[in-house]
């Protein structure tokens, strides 16, 4: 592979566009953004706000803090704090600066606007409604399929933007040819000034919020809890402080972080094991930087199949690319890094998503000690073999299956998780 290559150039795009800072849990900031965006439009503050949303984003929005609202959870908080205070230009950064005094006439507004919430009958995973009024005014909002895909503005009946749904990749740099063999290329070869700027923006980012995970108390504290009780031990440093990082993330942490595939807890497990792991072992800076192009790649890959929200744990996938970039700091290419990600992904695929909430740090822990000890098998001459359960010949083979179960077979489980909840 050369820099003048399609794919070359398609894996460094994807890189950008995967690789965005956010500001808290992705889905109750894209609900925000929304709420900034359609209070924009409308000219004024909406006395009567009508949200109406899938499935997936009532359940990754239902239990988390949302920052910058003194402990707020759920959907009417986030349309209070994009309405309120939220800047429509800063897109998944909307409510990053936000004033004490903004803080406190969010909390009026969740408290006493006329604020409805709907789960929407609508065939697409991740979607988002927003109309809000203001005596004989109106606005609308619509984002559907990614964070940032916004669909549809109107102005009472004058429509400013419309534009297709179509499926949810729309707008970003084709996937489908993605492949473990062509990612290991990539990274063996990428000129680093093409990627230095968004991987060292990750690092700093998301190895700030673990430090102040493990500094302060969120949550179950479970980087904290691992870190007092194995500290000595490398693999479970890694795991401490890729779960501190989402501890604070997903308890109302004002610390933003660099997301993957739309998410932070992904964006965090993918790359915070991999920046430890380099710097325990004094790596060099670029061999660092070529193995968060493994990592990232590695879960953008598993990703595409699976889609951005399921009821399949984004965290597993994650967990996978965490395990191959440690891998290819070890010096291991093609080899080593399919068999751990086969390794891995037998062993932790059953885990489901029941939502954005306290517990995805436990759960990040498990996915990467599921990667690592996949990486050990292959060093100790140990693998899962192709027949036994999902696990086919073939490291695409196996993505691939994988993919089919979390966006086909597990649907129905997705409905029955968003049931429960509600309930």
């Amino acid at each position: 592979m050369t820099i003048h290559d399609n794919r070359y150039q398609q894996y460094v795009k994807i890189l950008r566009e995967e690789l965005v800072p956010a500001m808290g849990c992705t889905e109750p900031i894209a609900i925000a953004y929304a709420a900034a965006l359609v209070r924009h439009t409308l000219g004024a503050l909406p006395d009567r706000v009508t949200v109406e949303v899938s499935g997936n984003i009532i359940k990754n929005v239902k239990s988390v803090v949302v920052p910058h609202t003194g402990g707020l959870r759920g959907i009417a908080s986030a349309v209070a704090a994009g309405v309120v205070a939220g800047d429509e230009e800063k897109e998944l950064e909307v409510i990053s600066r936000v004033t004490e005094e903004e803080i406190a006439a969010i909390r009026d507004y969740a408290a006493h606007a006329e604020i409805h919430v709907r789960h929407a009958s609508t065939p697409h995973i991740f979607d988002i409604m927003i109309t809000a009024s203001r005596g004989a005014e109106s606005a609308f909002v619509r984002i559907a399929q990614h964070h940032t895909n916004v669909v549809c503005i109107r102005r009472g009946e004058e429509i400013l933007l419309e534009k297709e749904i179509a499926r949810e990749e729309n707008g970003l740099t084709d996937r489908s040819t993605m492949n473990i063999e062509s990612i290991i290329e990539f990274a063996d070869c990428v000129e680093i000034p093409d990627v230095e700027a968004v991987l060292n923006r990750q690092i700093a980012y998301n190895m700030a919020i673990a430090e102040e995970g493990l500094r302060n108390p969120y949550g179950a504290n479970i980087g904290k809890t691992l870190l007092r009780n194995h500290g000595g031990d490398l693999f479970y440093k890694m795991r401490a402080y890729a779960a501190a990082a989402s501890d604070a993330r997903m308890n109302g942490c004002e610390l933003p972080v660099i997301i993957n595939s739309g998410s932070g807890n992904q964006g965090i497990t993918t790359s915070v094991p991999v920046i430890v792991y380099a710097r325990t072992q004094r790596m060099t800076q670029e061999e660092l930087l070529r193995a968060l192009c493994v990592s990232n790649l590695v879960t953008a890959h598993l990703k595409t199949g699976i889609g951005r929200l399921s009821a399949y744990c984004g965290a597993v996938s994650a967990g996978c690319g965490a395990a191959a970039g440690i891998a290819y700091l070890m010096g291991g290419r093609y080899d080593m890094i399919a068999h751990t990600v086969v390794n891995a992904l037998a062993m932790c695929s059953g885990i489901v998503c029941d939502g954005a909430k306290a517990s995805c740090a436990a759960k990040i822990s498990s996915a990467i000690d599921a990667g690592l000890l996949g990486l050990e098998m292959y060093q100790s001459g140990d693998q899962f073999y192709g027949g036994e359960g999902l696990v086919k010949k073939g490291v695409e083979n196996t993505i691939s299956v994988i993919g089919d179960l979390a966006s086909k077979g597990m649907s129905e489980t997705d409905r029955e998780i968003i049931r429960l909840m509600m309930d």
